[in-house]
């Protein structure tokens, strides 16, 4: 080989290695910012109305509470104020009746307790979902690109996935992994098919067991699925997949796995949207498998991710 061809296969192998490592646009186009919500439909929808039979609703998300412990360093704080409501001697006047009123304010963020987490939540290598660089849409003043008043409602075919059943226990151990395997195993068990479009939500049992009982231990570990498990659940083509934990990965993760790789796994890759500490005990106690899924968080521009009470309607 002369060294002109040597010189062209070198050029030939780093040109091939450079668009190898260029990011793919998403299914749904190079601008696409909303991701797996295009899964929405109105025969979808139409399909997940047809689940309600009994007239019976669950709020999917807990219960917040002031003080309650987050991931690091985040937290709750509530205050309720009546600034010279209580005491106005002129309400009458200005109103035509006698008011008395609370107000109140919140400092919070907006990844504590019940949570969507958006599109812009989480990257890797400052690469987030569908080629977006974060240098170019992440602002302190709010995401540019991604962000959560973006997200249409979701409304969805809802299936729970009860791992806790599935290994015969109240509760899965802390930091205990979840495999496809296991997975499957439940589905196959329970009787539950997933298909596109659908939210996907694992019962662990981890928050009823532990948020009240051990709440420093609720935070600082989890079970949760592996980052294989993430894989397998991104292929299934859902809406957004959740669990009744803080996360969604083991913490800390299985040796050889990445800790909250499911997340890039997830929202990088695939556009899929994670929910979090979503409260499905009543859902395994009734052995409820399938159900309408109803989600419209509050739409705050720029927002990375909101506090969120889905409902399930069977």
């Amino acid at each position: 080989m002369t060294i002109k061809n040597i010189a062209l296969a070198l050029m030939c192998s780093v040109s091939g290695t450079a668009l190898a490592e260029q990011c793919a646009p998403s299914e749904w186009g190079p601008a696409d910012q909303i991701g797996a919500a295009n899964r929405v439909t109105p025969e979808r929808t139409i399909a997940a109305a047809a689940l309600v039979k009994q007239g019976a609703s669950h709020p999917l998300g807990i219960v917040i509470t002031p003080g309650m412990p987050a991931y690091p360093p985040r937290y709750t704080q509530l205050q309720v104020v009546q600034p010279e409501q209580h005491f106005r001697t002129d309400s009458t006047e200005r109103f035509g009746w006698n008011a008395t009123v609370n107000d109140d304010l919140v400092q919070m963020w907006l990844g504590t307790g019940p949570q969507l987490d958006g599109l812009g939540h989480l990257g890797e290598a400052g690469e987030f979902y569908n080629c977006n660089k974060g240098k170019d849409f992440s602002s302190i003043t709010g995401l540019k690109r991604l962000d959560i008043s973006q997200v249409p409602p979701m409304v969805a075919r809802g299936v729970m996935i009860d791992m806790a059943k599935h290994f015969g226990v109240d509760h899965l151990n802390a930091a205990q992994p979840i495999s496809t395997l296991d997975i499957q195993g439940a589905m196959r068990t329970q009787k539950v098919t997933v298909g596109e479009g659908d939210v996907i939500l694992l019962h662990t049992g981890w928050t009823d067991a532990m948020l009240e009982a051990e709440p420093a231990k609720w935070g600082a570990t989890i079970p949760g699925i592996d980052n294989e498990a993430a894989r397998f659940l991104a292929s299934l083509k859902p809406l957004a997949v959740g669990a009744d934990t803080w996360g969604l990965g083991a913490v800390p993760s299985k040796p050889g796995d990445k800790v909250f790789y499911d997340h890039a796994i997830l929202l990088k890759e695939n556009g899929i949207y994670i929910l979090e500490t979503m409260d499905t005990g009543r859902l395994a106690r009734e052995s409820v498998q399938e159900f309408m899924f109803v989600l419209g968080q509050p739409r705050l521009k720029g927002a990375v991710q909101m506090i969120i009470n889905p409902v399930a309607m069977w």
